[in-house]
């Protein structure tokens, strides 16, 4: 037990925001305390600071545990930046209500191993060629596009990469969809980009549908896919599970309807919805810097409306929308 014996002053509830390297003098007010209540506290776990020294991420965090603080580090120059994002997040809360709430499209990340078939894939859906713009035929970044289907429905689609280098941005993929479909070519099977994929997907808690694709190919098996998705946990509608699987092809088309057909099924039961007019909210896919243009982002817009000329605050980034290729909200 700590024999420390702090100020007996409530510390602020909630979330409390501090930049790394801050010093005693600058974290104390944040929890009511005075800088000689953390530079005691830190003596008394073997530290010896001053009132002025720049403290560890460790001696904040530890200090704000003894306190059963909740705390937040963000890199110099963020701090008022994370404040701004998170009264925003807060107002936005309060305003929020179910009555507002309209269907939105649902957003659909197609993921697998690489050389699956997923690009060809989207091809298929939106009728563009993607595919030969791409090194190799590999998709080397994440892309959004929003398309409608011949029923009608508007689908937006995140194309994410195959590669096995690109684990983390796959991931990032996986956090913002409503629906993952993962292809699995008929030919080769599961394979180890295929289970990153379905880990990535089960930990964004998201429905998956499976496309068994190239089933027009010579030597492919189905069944053997279907058996070591099983093995994964992810067993087929037509074993007894609750796991949707469309046989397509890509190449010829087959099976692209009935694969939309189910998207357009899962979405419903998923009973998605934002709210138009609330402030927009989103996020980043992925960005660079373009000649003539500066820094761009694909963004996926996930609640409200996003506007030419709107403040955009991403991290530690702060800027002005000064064009918008397409928005969803």
């Amino acid at each position: 037990m700590s024999v420390y014996q702090p100020s007996t002053a409530p510390v602020p509830e909630g979330e409390i925001i501090i930049e790394r390297g801050s010093t005693a003098r600058d974290v104390a007010p944040k929890f009511n305390r005075s800088a000689g209540d953390v530079i005691r506290f830190l003596f008394l776990q073997g530290e010896i600071v001053t009132a002025t020294q720049s403290l560890t991420d460790d001696m904040i965090e530890l200090f704000a545990a003894e306190l059963e603080a909740e705390v937040r580090l963000v890199d110099p120059g963020e701090e008022r930046e994370a404040e701004l994002l998170a009264k925003y997040f807060e107002e936005e809360d309060d305003d929020e209500d179910d009555e507002d709430l309209q269907p939105r499209p649902p957003i659909v990340t197609v993921m697998g191993h690489v050389d699956h078939g997923k690009t060809l894939l989207l091809d298929r859906i939106r009728k563009t060629d993607v595919v030969s713009g791409e090194a190799g035929g590999i998709t080397q970044h994440i892309g959004a596009y929003q398309v409608t289907t011949a029923s009608g429905n508007t689908v937006t689609f995140i194309d994410t990469p195959g590669h096995e280098a690109f684990t983390a941005m796959r991931a990032r993929g996986a956090d913002v969809t409503d629906i993952v479909i993962l292809v699995v070519a008929a030919d080769d099977g599961v394979m180890p980009q295929t289970i990153e994929a379905i880990a990535h997907a089960k930990a964004a808690d998201v429905p998956i549908i499976v496309a068994v694709n190239k089933i027009d190919r010579a030597d492919a098996n189905p069944d053997r896919v279907l058996q070591q998705l099983a093995e994964r946990e992810l067993v087929p509608e037509a074993w007894g599970g609750d796991t949707i699987v469309c046989p397509v092809s890509a190449l010829r088309g087959d099976g692209i309807e009935e694969l939309l057909e189910q998207l357009a099924v899962v979405a419903e039961i998923e009973e998605l919805g934002a709210n138009p007019d609330a402030r927009g909210r989103g996020a980043v896919l992925e960005a660079n810097l373009e000649a003539g243009r500066g820094p761009v982002a694909t963004v996926i817009v996930e609640n409200g409306t996003l506007r030419v000329g709107d403040a955009v605050v991403a991290g530690g980034s702060v800027g002005q929308g000064q064009g918008l290729a397409q928005r969803q909200g």
